[in-house]
């Protein structure tokens, strides 16, 4: 049997009896950490002393042998198993209350269970309670107690309610240092410069305790020690910077339908559709503008349309803004064993083949045949050019490629040669319906022999008519200028003025690069 005893907040004489009883029995004690009020002085560190260091065991020397919290903690639960193991019954003594901000417990818990190895909890009043006592704070709702090392991965990302639904008791706050990351993660999260805290040390130790009032700003500048506590009260959520639930909540407001806005409440998904492409495109603008400002403005506007859809799925009870997310997720982490598992990646290639591989099993797992053709799969919504692309590099997979560059220029020619032969027969009778087929017919030969020779030079095709297309709209706009400066209307301008405009534009875009 291991006992995990309670060695409460620092006053021995509030130990409950069969705390008590334990910590002084002739049982082997390993201590968690020997810098405890009820370990360093007084009647039970006396009879600690009495017993000699090979029945009472501190295991603070692994806090300075651990690299990380995470390794010390797993090598302290080790000893304890392992001076079981050797010695049968034992106490393993931890400050305040075993279940509650006590790391190693739980891990001792968990690797009980699987070893099967029987454990007893006996409890003690946690610090929690203890600095409740010290601040006189009621709580009659939510309360986080937050390892004070682990603040930065749990605000605001890992629980968007964490500050706003309840006050925060931060433990183990016990340097500088910590105190320091501490101020910067509240202060990222949105909690003001002044917002008031209360920095507690020792709390439940007679003639030792403290509390500091004092504002966020300052909890780095008094001193800490291993009994420091701070208990920061809880945020309005009107004064924390909006985050992914604001949104949620602002499109389930727009989607009320007594209060809601007209024009939010008439939308499907299928009326969103367009507008998801169209902020997906701006993205791209964005991006190819090099635009920050921008950029963050139109990514924002995607979030919203994500958000609707996901309002509407919440309404018809089909899926929620935290499906999709945990349906993201899963997808990554499964799709990363490279960084999430054991499985090897070397280089980029190596990841694609993975990839393949567990979309392959996916299916199979969803009861979705292999794909009966390359082209099964491309979505049908893409730009042409894009997807003309993705079928240009299925196809090439396969072997469908053109042996050299020559016989890709050879293949242009090729091409362009039959279009001008139809373009001529459409001119002969542009009334011919038969004819203006084969015109468009040859005309989309061209356009996908043109994305082949984009995927043969590594460009994207998609991409090369976009800038061609800010190039030319830099252009218009150096003709217009020119044009509105000549004073000449467009009906009066000839093609021998309207070639030397452009002849000029195509200069003064190249200049200014």
């Amino acid at each position: 049997m291991i006992y995990c005893v309670g060695l409460g907040p620092g006053d021995v004489n509030a130990l409950p009896a069969k705390a008590h009883t334990l910590l002084t029995s002739n049982l082997p004690i390993l201590l968690r950490t020997q810098r405890h009020p009820c370990t360093e002085a007084g009647p039970l560190a006396e009879h600690f002393a009495s017993r000699g260091p090979a029945n009472v065991i501190p295991l603070d020397d692994e806090y300075e042998t651990g690299r990380t919290f995470e390794e010390t903690y797993d090598a302290i639960v080790e000893r304890v198993l392992r001076t079981h193991a050797t010695r049968g019954d034992i106490v393993y003594a931890v400050p305040g209350h075993p279940l509650v901000g006590e790391t190693t417990v739980r891990i001792l818990l968990e690797q009980a269970a699987i070893e099967h190895i029987d454990i007893k909890i006996v409890g003690a009043p946690s610090f929690v309670d203890a600095c409740l006592e010290a601040i006189q704070a009621p709580i009659v709702d939510h309360i986080h107690v937050v390892d004070a090392h682990l603040l930065r991965s749990a605000l605001p990302y890992a629980d968007p309610n964490l500050g706003t639904d309840g006050p925060i008791l931060l433990y183990q706050v016990h340097d500088q240092e910590i105190a320091s990351d501490v101020k910067l993660a509240l202060l990222d999260a949105g909690f003001p410069d002044d917002w008031p805290v209360k920095v507690i040390t020792a709390a439940g130790v007679p003639d030792l305790e403290r509390v500091d009032a004092i504002p966020l700003v300052r909890i780095d500048r008094i001193p800490v020690n291993h009994l420091t506590s701070i208990f920061v009260p809880a945020l309005p959520r009107e004064q924390r910077p909006a985050d992914i639930n604001t949104l949620s909540e602002i499109m389930a407001r727009l989607r009320d339908p007594e209060t809601g806005c007209p024009w939010d409440l008439k939308q499907s998904h299928e009326t969103l559709r367009k507008y998801l492409l169209e902020e997906a495109y701006e993205v791209a603008e964005a991006i190819d503008s090099d635009d920050t400002d921008a950029l963050v403005d139109e990514l924002g506007d995607v979030l919203l349309q994500i958000a609707f859809h996901a309002q509407l799925g919440r309404e018809s009870g089909m899926f929620t803004l935290g499906d999709i997310a945990d349906a993201i997720c899963t997808k990554m982490i499964r799709r990363h064993p490279h960084i999430f598992a054991d499985a090897k990646a070397e280089d980029a290639e190596a990841v694609l083949a993975n990839w393949n591989a567990i979309k392959a099993v996916e299916k199979a797992e969803k009861g979705i045949s292999g794909a009966k053709s390359a082209l099964d799969g491309i979505s049908q919504a893409l730009p042409a050019l894009s997807m003309a692309t993705e079928v240009s590099k299925r196809t090439v997979k396969l072997g469908f490629e053109w042996p050299d560059a020559a016989d890709l220029r050879d293949k242009c020619r090729e091409e362009l040669g039959e279009l001008m032969v139809e373009w001529d027969a459409l001119l002969a009778d542009p009334s011919d319906l038969n004819a203006r087929d084969r015109f468009e017919a040859e005309l989309g030969d061209v356009l996908f022999t043109l994305v082949n020779v984009a995927r043969w030079a590594d460009l994207d095709a998609e991409t090369a008519l976009r800038r061609q297309l800010v190039r030319f709209g830099m252009r218009w706009r150096h003709i217009e200028a020119l044009q509105s400066e000549a004073g000449i209307a467009w009906l009066d301008v000839d093609a021998t003025q309207f070639r030397a405009w452009w002849a000029d534009a195509k200069i003064a875009v190249a200049e200014a690069g």
